[in-house]
């Protein structure tokens, strides 16, 4: 569906319905990061879990829906799509990474925004 309003009514309730993973890396890493993060921004079509327009990097997180059928085909082409056309790093991981391995995709996303802000290194100090 590519109407805006749409979109960003979309993006407004899953805001509102995040799933325990989003809201774990919401509320417990993301929200006070020294740079700023926006949670369910929309980009053309598509809407990303969480977005630092800082450093132009989206993360994404992917439940068990992203597996099925033309899931990991749709997610490719929105990858490249976000990639190619908004210069747009997109990081993915699993719901499972956030609930075994919380703190190793912290330190993916520290280094991620770190790399591409290598300016803010210090300012951001460390994990």
């Amino acid at each position: 569906m590519d109407n805006p309003a749409f979109l960003r009514a979309n993006a407004r309730r899953l805001r509102k319905e995040a799933t325990k993973e989003e809201r774990h890396l919401w509320y417990d890493f993301l929200k006070g990061y020294p740079v700023q993060f926006r949670r369910q921004q929309v980009f053309g079509r598509y809407i990303v879990d969480f977005f630092c327009r800082k450093a132009a990097l989206a993360i994404e997180l992917d439940g068990g829906q992203h597996y099925e059928g033309d899931g990991p085909e749709d997610d490719r082409a929105r990858t490249r799509w976000l990639e190619k056309t908004c210069h747009i790093k997109v990081l993915r991981f699993t719901n499972l990474e956030i609930n075994q391995n919380f703190e190793g995709v912290c330190q993916t996303i520290d280094l991620s925004i770190r790399e591409r802000l290598p300016s803010s290194a210090t300012a951001l100090g460390g994990l």
